[in-house]
């Protein structure tokens, strides 16, 4: 069997050693009360940036949708499938999260796939998804691209009603993080400064108490 294979089968029984067994444990308060995340992320589907890891969270914790590019579409109503809009839906209407946290990342396959839309190659799925995101022929660089995407997706939240009205309503804040790779970092959108500076969890902690 293979090494990859062997390692998840692994992480799994210890997985259930540290939140399974025993009445006291996390996942049987979980199956008793149910879930109350307060929490919702959207990131991308790279492998790389698991939002659970990257802030060590447990079960129960964050209510998450990951999607290649994380990105949010705008508001649809009709008859189509939205996945994202659903799982938007249920974070910010049923579960009532009182933060979206919209994670991007570095070296975004998603956002390199713009860079390529003009190449043979035709997939089935993935360039109609990704041209969700405006073009912006004056920048070149990928990770400025997928911070760009981040706004972009912010504003596409604000097109949902009930998103909307819950920000409007200081109900619901909304983040925008951006996680560079190579550092294991993540930095933060500041709306005052219009740019990302790093993440400093000190500060956010003192500005929550």
């Amino acid at each position: 069997m293979e090494k990859s294979f062997i390692k998840v089968l692994q992480g799994y029984q210890k997985f259930r050693k540290k939140y399974a067994l025993g009445d006291e444990s996390v996942m049987h308060y979980l199956a008793h009360h149910g879930q109350q995340p307060q929490i919702m992320v959207v990131a991308c589907c790279d492998s790389r940036v698991d939002p659970a890891l990257i802030l060590q969270c447990d079960p129960g914790d964050l209510f998450v949708v990951r999607n290649v590019a994380n990105i949010i579409p705008p508001y649809e109503k009709d008859e189509a499938h939205h996945g994202t809009s659903a799982a938007l839906e249920f974070g910010v209407r049923v579960l009532k999260v009182k933060h979206l946290i919209l994670l991007g990342h570095s070296q975004c396959g998603g956002i390199q796939t713009l860079f390529n839309s003009d190449n043979t190659h035709k997939d089935d799925f993935i360039t109609n998804w990704v041209s969700l995101i405006k073009t912006h022929p004056y920048v070149q660089d990928a990770d400025e691209y997928a911070k760009l995407a981040l706004n972009q997706s912010y504003q596409n939240c604000l097109t949902f009603p009930w998103i909307n009205e819950k920000v409007m309503q200081n109900k619901l804040v909304i983040n925008l993080w951006f996680f560079d790779i190579k550092m294991g970092q993540i930095f933060n959108y500041s709306e005052t400064q219009n740019k990302y500076q790093p993440l400093d969890s000190g500060d956010w902690i003192n500005s929550l108490c």
